[in-house]
């Protein structure tokens, strides 16, 4: 039996095969991601196998770098009030309106970033300066201030340009903008933690790039040593201190106030607790800390799959480059739609001219058809604040330059994940449904599951199911209690990370790719509803990246479908054998059990390294309406034939 090293050096790709896969990866992505909009929170279909069968609306196209369009008003629909006038009328008459207005105009904003927003002072929506003087920009500080007082809400300004005495003037180089302009980030104080702000990052990259060390220093605060001392404590297990390699999925968090600054402890050399830091914070960044080494590689694609990251955090050491197992977290970043961002580390300890190699090397494959982005090198505040509003669009990605002794450009890093806007869309008004990525028996407490919400609202005291079990089964359980960063909450809804106490339940009974549903309909809470439907067989429409041969049917891969790992089948094709780069329907079967699954869920499949990805096209597969009838009925003739022969044969006496 071959090794896993043996089989990922087996069957090299050859540059035109390899090239086929990337340029049909970037387009496969982008159609995967309008498909997103078939997606059922919860498997709604009565019929069976037939789930893809009911006429679904043609999903919107949208485009990412159209959202720039959308803020700038440009529709005549409605005579516009330009906000310099907003921002300085002092007209006895009209002036009470034009604060209304003004407040209107910054609540809906809020409301649309999830309680954060950007605001331009001293530019229109346009773009069009407002020519404003030190005085008039004064006034139009204070008239904000005074709004925001009644907002419940807080301030910081980013940067100014011609503004003398201002603390944060990046200078105006090229005369572009005339009079004081100036951008303000605005968000709200938080109620509760069901109002705090929360963006999940996943960070990926190769082995020694530098992952665990960046991470120590963002959270903990203070230097590395250039000896590992940021990164242990966010190991988990003694061979991780021994080895410095992470093995598993670490969790960390970092935390904003109001104001935009990073919540830490005001005694030197005291850590702050998940409990503390989300008290102060009005916004929470996860990081996910994943494995580097292509021997953990199962374990990272899990974390990147079952974490569903709003951004990936892409490192790459200045040293070695982008090697390894970097361009395989790249792909599945790609191939998952997620917005990339990277960071090279150890430039303090690397060469100009390597330095410039990895640049030139990173700069290329980003460029790629595979990957299609827009690299932009982050080296000022300026580019920092104005990359980070304009990240909607995810062919921009963001390169810093960091390094974790020295802590270059570290201050940049954190600027940028301050501004981040809020990235993805998540329906509280569906279902209930909730992914398990982890089980844990806590003393006292019971069997805890954590995990992501994928849609609707859960309280604490709520029955719901949790399953499928290797039968096909679920059980019914109870909510004992929720955490989200440790903290109790009451409630817990769609696109929020949480843990549930679950009552009456066996921990060695719950998995990691386990569903939890509510156990009672939502309009009226007496009505049980049915047992959910499973399924060991479903088909799905792929795009093969890299596979050395052809793959047919009866081949075998590791499959993710979100927290979802099991091997997986090939039962039907639509054609006889697919190569690197082809786009198939592929009927799949499970190998171990049935699990719970939708139509529009995304898949990943890969045999060692990535082999491929899909979409689900349809739950449960009919084996009477073949995906080939050609090759079917050709097959069904040469056993017709076999068996005629077998019969004809003389029997030896």
């Amino acid at each position: 039996m071959s090794t896993r090293q043996e089989r990922y050096k087996q069957g090299q790709l050859s540059a035109q095969e390899r090239r086929a896969g990337e340029s049909a990866l970037s387009d496969f992505a982008d159609y995967v991601q309008q498909q997103q909009a078939l997606r059922k929170p919860g498997i709604a279909t009565s019929n069976g196998s037939n789930g893809a069968n009911g006429a679904a609306p043609a999903p919107k196209h949208e485009h990412a770098e159209l959202d720039i369009l959308d803020t700038l008003d440009l529709g005549d629909d409605k005579p516009k009030v330009r906000i310099r006038h907003l921002l300085l009328d002092d007209d006895t008459e009209t002036k009470d309106e034009s604060i209304a207005q003004l407040r209107s105009l910054i609540e809906a904003r809020l409301d649309e970033g999830h309680g954060e927003c950007l605001f331009d002072v001293g530019l229109e929506d346009s773009g069009d300066s407002q020519n404003l003087s030190e005085t008039e920009w004064d006034a139009a500080l204070a008239r904000i201030r005074t709004l925001l007082d009644l907002l419940k809400a807080d301030w910081k300004i980013l940067m100014t340009k011609n503004v003398p005495g201002s603390t944060v003037d990046v200078g105006n180089e090229t005369k572009r903008e005339k009079g004081c302009v100036g951008k303000v980030m605005i968000r709200r104080r938080p109620r509760d933690l069901d109002d705090t702000i929360e963006t999940r990052i996943a960070v990926v990259g190769n082995v020694d790039a530098g992952k665990s060390t960046l991470l120590g220093v963002l959270v903990k605060g203070g230097l590395d040593d250039g000896r590992g001392k940021a990164r242990v404590n966010l190991f988990r297990h003694k061979h991780e201190v021994e080895s410095g390699r992470t093995s598993s999925v670490g969790m960390e968090i970092m935390g904003f106030d109001t104001k935009g600054e990073v919540v830490v402890s005001g005694v030197p050399g005291r850590k702050l607790s998940w409990e503390e830091i989300g008290k102060r914070s009005a916004k929470v960044i996860s990081f996910t800390d994943l494995a580097g080494h292509e021997r953990y590689l199962r374990t990272t694609v899990f974390g990147l799959l079952s974490s569903e990251p709003n951004y990936c955090l892409l490192m790459v050491a200045a040293n070695n480059g982008l090697i390894g197992m970097s361009k395989e977290h790249l792909g599945i970043a790609l191939a998952l739609n997620v917005p990339v961002m990277v960071c090279i580390t150890k430039i303090d300890i690397c060469p100009p001219q390597i330095l410039a190699q990895t640049v030139t090397q990173l700069t290329k494959i980003l460029k790629s058809p595979g990957a299609r982005k827009i690299p932009i090198f982050i080296k000022s505040r300026e580019d920092c604040i104005n990359t980070a509003t304009q990240f909607v669009s995810q062919r921009i990605c963001p390169i810093f330059q960091v390094s974790n002794v020295t802590g270059e450009s570290l201050d940049l890093v954190r600027e940028f994940l301050n501004i981040l806007p809020h990235h993805g869309k998540y329906d509280v008004d569906a279902p209930f449904e909730f992914h398990v990525n982890d089980t844990f028996s806590v003393p006292f407490v019971g069997t805890v599951v954590s995990g992501v919400v994928k849609s609707g609202v859960v309280h604490a005291g709520d029955t719901v199911l949790v399953g499928p079990d290797s039968l096909g089964q679920f059980t019914t359980t109870t909510v004992r209690s929720i955490e989200r960063k440790r903290i109790s909450v009451p409630a817990c809804s769609a696109g929020q990370s949480a843990s549930f106490a679950l009552r009456r339940v066996r921990r060695k009974d719950v998995r990691k790719g386990m569903v939890m549903l509510l156990a009672k309909s939502d309009s009226n809470p007496n009505i049980l509803i049915p047992q959910p439907k499973v399924y060991r067989e479903f088909v799905a429409e792929v795009l093969i990246l890299s596979h050395a041969t052809t793959i047919r049917t009866k081949y075998q891969a590791m499959l993710h479908v979100g927290p979802v790992s099991q091997t997986c089948a090939i039962i039907d094709i639509d054609r006889a054998y697919i190569r690197t780069g082809d786009r198939a329907t592929v009927a799949f079967r499970f190998v171990q059990r049935p699990e719970y699954l939708a139509v529009g869920d995304r898949i990943l499949f890969r045999e060692g390294r990535t082999k491929g990805l899909g979409i689900v096209k349809e739950v449960g597969y009919d084996a009477s309406k073949p995906l080939n009838p050609e090759a079917a009925k050709e097959m069904a003739a040469l056993e017709a034939g076999v068996a005629v022969e077998a019969q004809a044969a003389p029997v030896a006496v």
